[in-house]
């Protein structure tokens, strides 16, 4: 009995970035900071490095449905490639690789080419069609996103100054259980948190959640967010990316980490916020300092989660008790 082999299909997606080769290559070889450069992608993490070898994780939108495989890359710093292949991959794909090249362009800049190579499962017609359209959909949004990123870095110098990180922390008497469970049920955060007026929560296998989200600013008024969370209780770590963003924003990742120190905790929330300079200029004035937005996120941002994580301790707390 003969079999036959599978179908190949392969594509590719170039662009030209104005921005040293070396610093573009550093944005693709930096999986860590893919959710906040590329708008598919909600979490990245590397669980193995060798400096040559790595081992990663992916969570993203594929086609408005977020997927989530393991993949195998090789970095050649030299060369400024890195061959990637999927290990264990998401239906209907049954397997995927490819290869990023960052080439110098003699008159300046680089040019950045992404190659897919992948099969479906069963070679089904409609399946093909589906993974066509997300890689396309994708590779033009990811290119997209490195080429804006690196060239408003490299003509600005402020790119630093556009994405910044912060945290704020709560030590709790009680079980970290009892605080993952406070978090990670949101759906209940309107009867739990006096900011929260409404949430439309789903879950899906795999710990992915959809969070859509009315919050009251102090004056009274309703906001409206909409985020994607993967949640690891396992391992006390809750991770989103906010898929709605006020305009003074371009991007907005954040987690919720949850450690147990024999009977206490420290249950801390990070955001990672990338400031949009036109976005700042049409919200504040054209006037508005880069500085100025970053307070003002820190303050909104790190006011609501402060008061999370108070309730999240009372609630831990009485639960003890």
């Amino acid at each position: 009995m003969t079999t036959t082999a599978p179908t190949i299909h392969v594509t590719r997606h170039e662009t030209v970035v104005a921005a040293p080769p070396e610093e573009v290559f550093a944005l693709v070889a930096d999986v860590t900071r893919w959710p906040q450069v590329f708008g598919p992608t909600v979490y990245a993490e590397v669980t193995q490095d060798d400096g040559t070898e790595q081992a990663l994780r992916i969570w993203a939108f594929a086609n408005g449905e977020v997927r989530s495989w393991a993949s195998q890359r090789t970095l050649d710093r030299t060369a400024r490639t890195i061959v990637f292949r999927q290990v264990v991959s998401s239906a209907p794909v049954a397997a995927m690789g490819g290869e990023w090249q960052v080439e110098a362009d003699p008159a300046g800049g680089c040019r950045v080419v992404l190659l897919h190579d992948y099969a479906v499962v069963d070679d089904d017609p409609e399946a093909a069609e589906w993974v066509a359209r997300a890689v396309e959909t994708n590779s033009v949004k990811e290119l997209a996103a490195l080429r804006d990123t690196a060239e408003q870095a490299a003509a600005g110098g402020e790119g630093e100054e556009l994405t910044f990180t912060f945290s704020d922390s709560e030590r709790i008497q009680g079980s970290a259980r009892d605080v993952y469970a406070f978090l990670d049920r949101a759906d209940q955060w309107p009867a739990r948190l006096p900011h929260v007026a409404a949430t439309r929560f789903t879950e899906e296998e795999g710990g992915i959640q959809v969070l859509d989200m009315d919050t009251r600013s102090p004056d009274g008024s309703l906001h409206n967010t909409r985020s994607v969370r993967v949640s690891f209780p396992e391992r006390g770590l809750l991770v989103y990316k906010q898929l709605k963003v006020p305009p003074v924003m371009a991007g907005h990742t954040g987690r919720w980490t949850i450690v147990q120190h024999g009977d206490e905790v420290t249950a801390t929330s990070w955001h990672t916020v990338t400031l949009d300079p036109a976005g700042v200029r049409q919200a504040l004035g054209e006037s508005a300092t880069l500085a100025e937005a970053r307070s003002l996120v820190r303050h909104a941002l790190g006011t609501n989660s402060s008061t999370t994580l108070r309730h999240a301790k009372a609630y831990a707390e009485a639960a003890r008790a």
